[in-house]
């Protein structure tokens, strides 16, 4: 019992690592005002780019990135660590000696990543409000299998660069490190965990998918539509 509890605090920490709002912070530390309230209404790296100018949409970007890439780094030490407690040692059948190297610590820190994304997108600090998790979900990447988040990033950066539109270049990132941890040499437990990510950021982006299907979508230096309402 003592071991699941421990096994769900580590699950916490990761999800807090991801619910840091740090384009919220920015708001706030830098202009006095609830991002929310601003833009697209997001508190990720382009509205804060919108909202706050080049430097602090940098450092947003940064860390939401190095978010995501904690919450594994931290995973990848807390388990196999509890694992050697005397008092609170796993089930016999979860000993990480005995399976390796299908052990049951690569599927905990499956879920670790897909707390820090659910934190970012659903912040405990903002009302369970939050960005749309691109930006930490590349540090998740990065951190468990860095030939897929390179691969990503540089579908991301082709896709900003021709279409100047900070969705389309997250979704095609989001699909493209799908077919690369399929197509290269990944644990299972690593697979669904991008799998599981990447339909969590596209389902982030209802409303940026129907924009682009109606043309709508705003380009890099051009308002949201939600702010034009406003």
């Amino acid at each position: 019992m003592i071991f699941w509890i421990a096994s769900l605090a580590g699950l916490a920490v990761a999800y807090l690592f991801g619910s840091t709002p740090t384009g919220y912070l920015a708001g706030r530390l830098l202009k006095g005002i609830d991002i929310r309230e601003h833009g697209s209404r997001s508190t990720g790296a382009t509205n804060v780019l919108r909202t706050l100018g080049k430097w602090p949409a940098l450092i947003v970007l940064l860390v939401d990135v190095l978010k995501g890439v904690a919450a594994i780094v931290f995973a990848r030490w807390f388990y196999p660590w509890l694992a050697t407690l005397p008092s609170i040692a796993p089930p016999s059948a979860l000993d990480p000696q005995a399976w390796l190297p299908q052990s049951w610590v690569p599927w905990a820190v499956c879920l670790a990543g897909l707390a820090v994304l659910l934190g970012h997108g659903r912040s405990i600090w903002l009302n369970f409000t939050g960005g749309k998790s691109a930006a930490t979900g590349l540090g998740v990447l990065l951190a468990i299998s860095w030939p897929v988040g390179l691969g990503a990033a540089a579908a991301f950066g082709v896709m900003l660069a021709a279409f100047r539109m900070v969705s389309l270049a997250s979704l095609s990132a989001a699909l493209t490190a799908t077919i690369l941890v399929c197509c290269l040499e990944q644990p299972w437990p690593y697979r669904v965990l991008v799998i599981a990510g990447s339909i969590y950021v596209i389902a982030r982006h209802r409303a940026n998918i129907q924009r682009l299907l109606a043309g709508t979508e705003p380009r890099l230096g051009q308002a949201s539509p939600d702010a034009k309402a406003a």
